[in-house]
């Protein structure tokens, strides 16, 4: 069964009536952040979920809730569906935060048969055809979903970054536009959390770092190239360390053209994306929060900063003409997950992409 044209359920949301969404990878981190944003959403409405088959048939409320805040009491009655594409429910969005080897065979056949999926997960991003998306940054790529028709999909596929991108690349945004980039280089400092619930052994984390963690590298480098158009110089180190949420990352960036560490830092704190401008319900009044305190940020304080939803930017420094370093940090499985899909789906939605 497909979905209800989506263009209806823009009719229903002019009046007040709210989309139908559905999440499939439920039980999961990046799931439950999913659910906790969706179910006391303005404009969805949280009709099902799906995982696993060795999660099939509980009720949502009887799983492992690991996430700081109660487990919401609409989701809580659900039933959880195993996760079968025959079975979908005819929904307005599925919100995706599969495995990338499950994702690769699930999502694009539930695009074919007409549902907009909003994923997670890594496969396909840098396809040319799939939106890579954070709303404020490049929120005109949402427009690639016109290009997927050629593949014979009645729906479609929009992917977020990797959490560790969309940190990254919020603040390159207005420093891009504003003083050019030439190269940069960053070092990130993960959560745990970006691993899964049990992706990291206790073990082998606490009173340690883990100097690599595979594919991020890779994936910094080659999903800012995406989301910028350019050939941007980058070099991208990723360390995993004994935090629970929250990704730090050291950025240096050499710049085209001179700057003033002032000016940089009012450019940061003034920035606002399309997302600011709509009002969307997920925005954060300000994506980028500058500090002047020399120790911050730190994951414990900072990372729910517009609830989750934005960076917050310190240290930074003029290290010599046209060179700029900075630390940033981000929520990992807010804005650098979960958060960032509800947002771009609430801009694709606004701007009637779709």
């Amino acid at each position: 069964m497909g979905p209800r044209p989506l263009r209806q359920a823009l009719l229903r949301e002019a009046r007040m009536d709210k989309l139908r969404a559905y999440v499939i990878g439920a039980t999961g981190l990046v799931g439950q952040r999913y659910v906790q944003l969706l179910a006391e959403h303005p404009w969805f409405e949280l009709v099902g979920v799906a995982a696993s088959e060795r999660s099939a048939g509980k009720r949502y409320g009887d799983i492992n809730w690991v996430l700081e805040t109660p487990l919401p009491e609409k989701a809580a009655e659900l039933k959880i569906d195993k996760l079968d594409v025959d079975s979908v429910p005819k929904v307005d969005v599925v919100f995706s935060a599969l495995p990338s080897e499950v994702a690769a065979k699930v999502e694009p056949e539930l695009a074919r048969r007409g549902y907009l999926v909003v994923s997670n997960s890594s496969n396909m991003r840098l396809e040319p055809d799939i939106p890579l998306v954070i709303p404020e940054v490049n929120p005109r790529d949402l427009e690639l979903l016109r290009e997927q028709r050629k593949r014979g999909w009645s729906g479609g596929i929009i992917k977020k970054p990797n959490c560790s991108t969309t940190i990254l690349d919020l603040p390159l945004k207005p420093i891009l536009d504003e003083f050019g980039i030439v190269r940069l280089h960053v070092v990130t400092m993960q959560a745990v959390s970006g691993a899964g619930f049990s992706g990291v052994a206790s073990m082998a984390i606490l009173d340690n770092l883990i100097p690599y963690i595979r594919g991020e590298e890779e994936k910094i480098v080659n999903e800012t190239k995406k989301i910028f158009r350019r050939d941007l110089e980058i070099y991208a180190t990723t360390t995993r360390v004994p935090v629970v949420d929250g990704h730090t990352e050291v950025v240096y960036v050499d710049t085209e053209r001179d700057f003033d560490i002032e000016g940089v830092l009012e450019l940061l704190a003034k920035f606002r994306g399309l997302p600011q401008e709509l009002g969307l319900p997920t925005a954060p009044e300000a994506p980028i929060i500058v500090t002047k305190n020399p120790d911050r940020p730190q994951p414990r304080l900072d990372r729910m900063a517009g609830n989750g939803m934005s960076v917050v930017v310190g240290r930074a420094r003029k290290l010599g003409a046209r060179k700029l370093a900075f630390v940033v940090l981000g929520h990992n499985t807010i804005r650098g997950a979960a958060g960032n899909a509800v947002l771009a789906t609430e801009l694709l939605i606004k701007l009637g992409l779709y």
